[in-house]
């Protein structure tokens, strides 16, 4: 591949990228709106047509690493870490 067409590639991923942005803020308007209307009527499903929303509560535990390294030290902490290796892709520019 020639560095111009890599550079049209990287030019057309920038404007689909910006585009998902856009997609992406309308769409959590969109949800924000229906929440909205979801909490003012005090309801956690509701039916419309063909869809069913449900906003409902949903609780979770989550470890709680800064109070593990506090109580327990760093030492223990990094003795149960594991480390993960990965890529990361970015264009700057």
């Amino acid at each position: 591949m020639s560095t111009i067409e890599i550079i049209s590639k990287i030019e057309a991923l920038k404007e689909w990228e910006a585009l998902a942005e856009e997609a992406a803020a309308e769409i959590e308007s969109l949800r924000d709106a229906i929440k909205k209307e979801m909490d003012g009527r005090g309801v956690e499903v509701i039916e419309a047509g063909q869809y069913i929303a449900r906003f409902t509560t949903v609780q979770s535990s989550r470890f709680d690493t800064k109070r593990f390294k506090n109580e327990l030290g760093e030492d223990v902490y990094k003795r149960f870490c594991k480390e993960t290796i990965s890529r990361r892709f970015t264009i700057s520019g």
